[in-house]
């Protein structure tokens, strides 16, 4: 969790259960991240998450340790720390204009406690070090070409005659000095704390060539050169990094443009206090406060969470919750803040602000997930921890057997240079933190948050989904179905009771009810002496008449043809009537949403079996079960809330790996008991906190699209690791018995690490 700015100062002292991220400079590979979690977590009290792709640590630490402690523990294994800066989401496209200083003490925010993090200073950083990367690596590229020319091509190097090794001398050397200088000062660096890094294979391996190159130069003995190996390996690590740290950068873009969603100012609405008459301010958003009313015209951005008091629009929220077609919005109605109002005017009452709107705990959300690491992510952590001296050993013990053999050692030199060079272990360090920085970052775009990546694992696994009925499958508002009546009674007229008795009442059969009875053009009496009958019905005066509805019990005669309505029918029946005698049955039913059927068909093309859980009857259960395609055998109706737990406990103790799917609120029981909690709560703090995923939007399809997008993250994560793995397990041997020339395994080794990126952007096409 991101703590606020007062709880992140380097003065301020720690406190037990304290949390804090830094922002960490200077990291090349896994190596570099494993060595500084490890540093941190031999700390007392100290549990820290480096993540090498998003470059950021996620601390919990506990006095005596305090900020200024972890930031002098980073800075000793020789890497850069600063604590994040945090700041509004809601203001967060504003300050990427003007957050140029990245200085610590430039916060922005106010004493509301709304935070963010600085997601503009980072922005900076990757374009500086991208700047400096590309011209590196098109200095390397360009002199590097001519060097090949001069080594490799023979009537140029014949022309030339004893100038041109003296000519490779000269250009290699600023590849070597100028270009080369991240690898080189990264390994000394780590040289200087008795550490090793890819880096340091890299430093070594060009160092060793250019070295030998230059002394054979100098003496004379120029029959075997090495600068165009020097050169050719340096441009192309370079030409990987460049590639991989602009390919970083579009795969954090989906937190970028979480970030840059909100507005910028809002024109709140003031009261004059003699005349009563409103007038208009703008100003900047972080000045809303709760209770504050604020005007959105045509077009522009709904400046925070609140709920509408005038007028009346339709509302594009997809950028928030993934929702295709606008939704229409009127008095009463809540808005989220960052949605772009469409054609009406509205004046909005703010009810969330700063770090408490939907947005930013979104934001927060997202962040969370790619900052934590999947626990497949800990083996390559360790694996690569101790890769580098390893690979230091294989190239010492294959220079010595070279040289035992029988080869000299110029011979020797080259097989010792790929080895160093093919195995860094750059791919392995990217292989889980780019896939789950895009698969989170496409999710948050379609609607579904990963709260962390050890839910892609439990995704893997599951193989029932348990679907909450109401709010779910169904939308969760009753409409009016059936007036069934006695005698000569109309049903307008019995109708018409019934809605006035109701009119008072807050109930959605009752809502049901009254706006069915206003769809149907009658005019709904007022009605006098309203009586409410806890979980039986109610009771109110008509012109006079006691006029009563609800539950059978309540009246003292039912005709046949009524009970056998309230027995048969599909839905929730109430019975009208008046001097004790039932007169009319009413039926209200929840209708199933027009994707819930092709979203059941979905989940089982995903090997998943649907079950349906509701406390309705079971009458009223299994229709909806038919409908929306889910077998009657697999249907549990009249389960209380207090029981949805104890059905999933029993189809886990079955052996079924499940997936509860409920609104978050009256199911966080059973979210909570279920191998998967899924909430579709439109972001309430319920469904946010119960859940293992939340589903921003109302579709039941999101369900499938969250499993569907968390399998291929986790898919693409083990295809990584596969690679990488595979490729230094195989690469090595080959550079070690002098099958693979020091030119080609610097290609490649820049190469594969290009490959695990662009496999991981593959999840950003996902459900286009």
């Amino acid at each position: 969790m991101s703590t606020s700015p007062s709880s992140t100062s380097a003065a301020s002292p720690s406190t037990p259960g304290a949390a804090v991220d830094l922002s960490i400079t200077g990291m090349t590979c896994a190596s570099c991240s494993a060595r500084i979690e490890r540093k941190l977590n031999k700390l007392d009290g100290v549990e820290a998450s480096v993540n090498l792709a998003t470059e950021k640590a996620r601390i919990r630490y506990a006095d005596p340790v305090t900020v200024d402690t972890l930031i002098a523990t980073v800075k000793a294994a020789g890497y850069g720390a600063a604590p994040v800066r945090e700041r509004t989401a809601a203001t967060s496209a504003q300050g990427a204009d003007d957050d140029h200083d990245h200085g610590a003490g430039a916060q922005h925010g106010h004493g509301d406690g709304a935070h963010e993090e600085h997601q503009g200073g980072a922005h900076d950083h990757d374009l500086v070090g991208e700047r400096s990367l590309r011209m590196r690596a098109v200095t390397a590229t360009a002199l590097a070409a001519v060097v090949m020319v001069l080594a490799m091509v023979h009537p140029v190097s014949h022309a030339l005659g004893s100038a041109g090794p003296w000519l490779q001398l000269l250009l290699t050397t600023p590849v070597y000095l100028w270009a080369a200088w991240p690898f080189h000062r990264a390994a000394a660096i780590n040289a200087r704390h008795g550490a090793s890094t890819m880096d340091t294979l890299v430093s070594i391996g060009i160092t060793a060539a250019y070295g030998w190159s230059l002394v054979a130069v100098i003496t004379g003995f120029t029959e075997h050169l090495y600068f165009e190996t020097a050169a050719v390996v340096t441009a192309f690590l370079l030409i990987g990094r460049y590639i991989e740290a602009r390919s970083k950068s579009r795969g954090k873009s989906a937190l970028t443009t979480l970030l840059s969603l909100g507005a910028k100012d809002v024109a709140v609405l003031h009261t004059d206090p003699a005349s009563g008459a409103w007038t208009e301010e703008r100003l900047p958003v972080d000045a809303l406060r709760p209770g504050d009313r604020f005007v959105v015209r045509p077009g522009e951005k709904v400046a925070t969470d609140g709920n509408v008091v005038d007028g009346s629009s339709a509302v594009d929220a997809s950028m928030v919750t993934g929702e295709s077609m606008p939704v229409e919005v009127g008095v009463g109605d809540e808005v989220v803040g960052a949605t772009i109002n469409g054609q009406g005017r509205l004046v909005v009452e703010a009810t969330r602000v700063g770090a408490e709107t939907v947005l930013a705990r979104i934001t927060r959300l997202v962040e969370d997930a790619q900052t934590g690491k999947a626990p497949v992510q800990r083996l390559a952590d360790r694996v690569s921890a101790v890769f580098v001296p390893a690979v230091l050993v294989v190239a010492a013990v294959t220079f010595l057997l070279w040289l035992l053999t029988g080869h000299s050692v110029t011979e020797a030199l080259e097989p010792t240079v790929a080895v160093l060079i093919i195995a860094c272990p750059c791919a392995l360090g990217l292989a889980t933190p780019t896939a789950l920085l895009t698969g989170t970052g496409r999710g948050a775009q379609l609607g579904v948050l990963i709260k962390g990546p050890e839910i892609l694992e439990s995704t893997r696994t599951v193989d029932t989904v348990v679907l909450d009925k109401t709010g779910t499958l169904t939308a969760g508002e009753p409409q009016l179905q059936t007036v069934t009546t006695t005698g000569r009674l109309p049903e307008l007229a019995a109708l018409k009771a019934a809605a006035g008795v109701e009119a008072g009442s807050e109930h959605p059969i009752a809502r049901a009810i009254v706006e069915g009875a206003e769809q149907r053009g009658v005019e709904v009496p007022r009605a006098h002496g309203f009586e409410n009958l806890p979980g039986r019905g109610a009771r109110a005066s008509i012109k006079g008449m006691p006029v009563t509805v609800g539950k059978p019990e309540l009246f003292s005669t039912v005709p046949q043809e009524l009970a056998e309505a309230v027995a048969s029918a599909t839905g929730t029946t109430v019975l009208v009537g008046w001097e004790g005698t039932a007169r009319a049955a009413i039926t209200v039913a929840d209708q199933a949403r027009p994707s819930s059927k092709r979203a059941v068909r979905e989940l089982a093309d995903l090997g998943l079996t649907a079950y349906l859980l509701t406390g309705d009857n079971e009458y009223t259960a299994r229709a909806v079960a038919q409908e929306v395609g889910i077998d009657p055998s697999r249907v549990r109706a009249n389960v209380l809330p207090e029981d949805k737990h104890a059905e999933v406990a029993r189809l886990q103790a079955e052996g079924r790996v499940v997936a509860m799917v409920g609104d978050g609120i009256n199911d966080a029981a059973a979210l909570a008991q279920a191998d998967l909690g899924m909430a579709m709560g439109a972001g309430t703090d319920a469904a946010m906190e119960s859940a293992d995923i939340v589903l921003m939007r109302s579709d039941v399809r999101s369900v499938g699209t969250a499993i569907g997008l968390s399998r291929e993250t986790l898919k693409i994560i083990k295809q990584n690791l596969g690679w990488a793995f595979g490729y230094n397990t195989a690469a090595i041997p080959l550079a070690a018995f002098g099958l693979l020339n020091p030119m080609i395994a610097g290609g490649a080794m820049a190469l594969s690490s290009v490959l695990v990126v662009l496999n991981s952007l593959r999840l950003r096409g996902y459900g286009r």
